[in-house]
């Protein structure tokens, strides 16, 4: 299989079934896959906006120019192919604390994987992944937010260790 030469280095590349996923940094075309992700359910799609590319890639700017801030998409290569397709994406960031002897701690958002891709240990591959570099950054504790409706992503989180020990809150503005 040849590496697009176009694509960042890999952070991370997995045996799956139809072929080999690959985890690795966003580049500003992956916007449009990444922005459809974020809109395939029901939440999403009353929340993005895939015909105004605009915010994201304000967004995408001060993500990629910040290093505490890592947005990762997931390709997918079929066997016997050379290049493969985005399926899946996530943001880390990394924010110190005061808190916990001043410790640093990860939060993991927007995590999504192709609806077609569901239930294949691909989401287990990339946060198993964001927790590894988590550790290898510092970091004392993960944390995250899923909507309470989200039934399946609180047993697929739980699964993976993380517990729901704290009551979330946000606020629109």
């Amino acid at each position: 299989m040849t590496r697009n030469p176009d694509a960042p280095l890999p952070l991370l590349t997995a045996d799956v079934d139809g072929g080999t996923f690959r985890l690795r940094p966003a580049v500003r075309a992956d916007l449009p896959a990444l922005v459809q992700l974020l809109a395939d359910d029901s939440m999403g799609a009353a929340r993005e906006n895939v015909g105004d590319m605009e915010p994201y890639e304000r967004a995408f700017a001060a993500i990629d120019g910040d290093p505490s801030h890592l947005l990762v998409v997931g390709e997918l290569v079929p066997h016997g192919a050379e290049n493969g397709s985005v399926v899946a994406t996530f943001q880390l960031s990394f924010l110190p604390g005061i808190s916990r002897q001043g410790s640093w701690r990860s939060q993991l958002e927007g995590v999504r994987v192709a609806g077609s891709l569901r239930g294949q240990g691909i989401g287990k591959v990339m946060v198993q992944w964001a927790i590894e570099e988590s550790r290898r950054r510092g970091c004392s504790m993960m944390q995250l937010t899923t909507h309470k409706t989200r039934t399946a992503a609180h047993r697929f989180y739980e699964r993976l260790g993380f517990d729901s020990s704290h009551e979330g809150m946000k606020l629109t503005l």
